[in-house]
């Protein structure tokens, strides 16, 4: 059979080159048009945007945080500092796997199962490129390891920042409070831009009060960096602005002294110059090293301070309210004088109880039960301030009445803040019939006006209150704001004055002498602190009450439990000619002012004399 021979096609053949030579160019000048286009993009109308972005790739902009202003004492004693330390961070944008990394850190040194909590926490609420810290404080050793294999760690920055040190540990823990590192309520508080690099603020005590001043402002600087996140160097910089340093009026002298006369006993001591209104003394036992708080404190040792019976991070100073008992005598004999119910020759019989009239129940004097009588047949000022007759002030406050009570103890500085400059600081309670109705819904009874008399029933004080107001007395009158504070960077801080409290200087002086003989006199309830004593000293003993006592019990100090003992107060000021300390003492449950007083004499012997008799 014949073949078929097909024979080619140039035309064809042609045709179709053609047209797929005209679609291969069309294609390619397709794809260079969009080169094109994209590259005019990149070139001219997105040239800014993708700068910027390469610049934040290559320039950073790192904050630089102020250092804090230091804490001084009044004689110059350093009480809070900065020192170096080493801090392990993480730039999230230069770490590939973040997991990878923390586990390969985990692997060349200790990291807590807090730390690794309070990390995920600031990540959420970072800046892009911003340096999380992930632990504080590292060792020499640490950083070596860190440093020899910081090749597989991208992303992971060792920085050296101040961090805060109280030299001191917990002689100052009350008084200066600490910083601690910044909790996710006060992230959302405070302004991010004067916080950005800063990891602590301050918390509680002086370090809060103060913390705009202690401070400072941020700096910055722009830092060109490699693909890694490595600095090469330094565009441009902005210093910080230090934070303020501040001196106080504390005097680290009267301070230690009056932890060592306190010991192991739970109270507190305030002691203030009269005529600055400068708080020299502020101590509450327990404390606690205050260091513990400023990384972050471990569960296991903050246990230990929130379960202790003691309550070490409770500051009594200021927090703790107590019944002031015959620590107020002194203000009711002003009280007394200036209403004119009483003279200095007034007299009010004694046989070592009081009844009310119409009513059958006896208020018993402390003395009853130790002389089975009165402290005389007659007692007058000077001896009930002396001897700390119940009787007598029974008689006054009946005469008195709460409300007249409540107007001339508040000038004192009695129920409501002092206004001293710490934080925390609580009210106290000066009842009144207003009081009473209005927080308890109840009318005031004459029986509740015999204990208000003495100190006791509703009546309420700090040991900053009872400090303050035997400041008043002192001062014949004198109101000053308490202050913590004496200099912000050598700029002298004034204590706010306050109306003055107007009364006779006979009887400024009669009250004195009064308290005088507490301590110099025979029959003195505070007698035993003037043996060798180089001052005349004013003083007023005082106990308070923890539990009640029926009326006819006797109180048996061994038979209770000891922290159900009665608490010891004392009050004084020196020397009488001329006063430039006062004290208020509390112990808790030391059993009575003897507790108390010595502790008085140990501070005031500091101030005085240099040393604590």
């Amino acid at each position: 059979m014949p073949q078929h021979i097909t024979l080619k096609d140039p035309h064809r053949e042609s045709r179709i080159y053609s047209a797929r030579t005209v679609a291969a160019i069309a294609i390619v000048l397709a794809l260079l048009a969009v080169i094109l286009t994209r590259y005019y993009a990149l070139q001219i109308t997105e040239y800014e945007t993708y700068r910027t972005q390469s610049d934040r790739n290559r320039v950073q902009l790192q904050p630089l945080p102020p250092k804090r202003g230091l804490i001084y004492d009044r004689n110059g004693v350093l009480l809070a500092d900065n020192t170096p330390s080493f801090i392990l961070s993480i730039v999230r944008e230069r770490v590939s796997d973040l997991d990878a990394t923390l586990t390969a850190l985990q692997g060349l040194l200790p990291i807590s199962a807090g730390d690794l909590e309070n990390f995920q926490k600031k990540l959420q609420r970072r800046r892009p490129y911003e340096a999380v810290p992930l632990r504080f404080r590292l060792t020499e050793d640490e950083r070596a390891r860190l440093a020899v294999n910081r090749y597989r760690l991208p992303g992971v920055v060792v920085d050296a920042q101040l961090l805060r040190h109280y030299p001191h540990g917990a002689l100052f823990s009350h008084a200066l409070g600490y910083v601690g590192r910044i909790n996710e309520r006060e992230a959302f508080e405070l302004d991010e831009s004067d916080y950005r690099g800063t990891f602590h603020v301050g918390k509680v005590g002086v370090e809060k009060y103060y913390e705009d001043i202690l401070h400072g402002e941020v700096g910055y600087q722009n830092v060109e960096s490699n693909a890694h996140g490595r600095v090469l160097r330094v565009l441009e910089r902005h210093a910080p602005v230090p934070g303020a340093d501040l001196t106080l009026h504390l005097d680290i002298r009267i301070q230690r002294a009056a932890v060592e006369a306190l010991g192991d006993r739970r109270g507190a001591v305030v002691a203030i110059d009269p005529l600055t209104g400068g708080v020299l003394a502020l101590v509450s036992t327990p404390g606690f090293d205050t260091n513990l708080f400023v990384n972050g404190i471990s569960s296991k040792d903050y246990s230990a301070l929130r379960d202790s019976l003691d309550v070490p991070l409770f500051n009594r100073a200021i927090q703790g309210q107590y019944p002031p008992g015959s620590t107020v005598k002194p203000m009711m004999g002003m009280a007394g004088l200036e209403s004119g119910l009483v003279t200095t020759e007034s007299t009010v019989p004694d046989p070592g109880w009081y009844r009310l009239p119409g009513d059958s129940r006896r208020y018993r004097d402390w003395i009853l039960r130790i002389r089975g009588t009165g402290h005389a047949p007659r007692v007058d000022l000077n001896m009930a301030i002396a001897e700390s007759c119940d009787v007598y002030f029974y008689d006054l406050a009946r005469r008195l009445t709460i409300d007249r009570m409540h107007e001339y103890m508040s000038p004192y500085g009695f129920g409501e803040r002092t206004g001293v400059d710490t934080t925390s600081e609580r009210s106290g309670v000066l009842p009144s019939t207003r009081w009473k109705r209005e927080a308890m819904g109840q009318v005031w009874y004459p029986g509740e006006t015999i204990s208000a008399g003495i100190g006791q029933g509703y009546v309420l004080a700090t040991p900053m209150q009872l400090a303050m107001a035997t400041s008043v007395l002192a001062s014949k009158g004198q109101r000053k704001t308490p202050r913590l504070v004496s200099s912000i960077d050598g700029e002298p801080v004034a204590a706010p004055l306050l109306e003055p409290l107007v009364a006779k200087d006979e009887h400024w002086l009669a009250v004195y002498e009064g308290m005088r003989e507490v301590v110099h006199g025979k029959r003195g309830t505070a007698k035993y602190l003037s043996k060798g004593i180089e001052y005349d000293m004013a003083g007023k003993t005082g106990t308070a009450q923890v539990i009640g006592i029926a009326q006819n019990a006797v109180y048996n100090e061994d038979e209770v439990a000891e922290r159900h003992r009665h608490h010891g107060l004392f009050i004084a000021f020196a020397p009488m000619e001329a006063p430039t300390i006062a004290v208020a003492i509390i112990v808790e449950n030391g059993g009575g002012s003897s507790a108390a007083a010595p502790i008085a004499r140990a501070v005031i012997d500091t101030w005085l004399l240099g040393e604590a008799g």
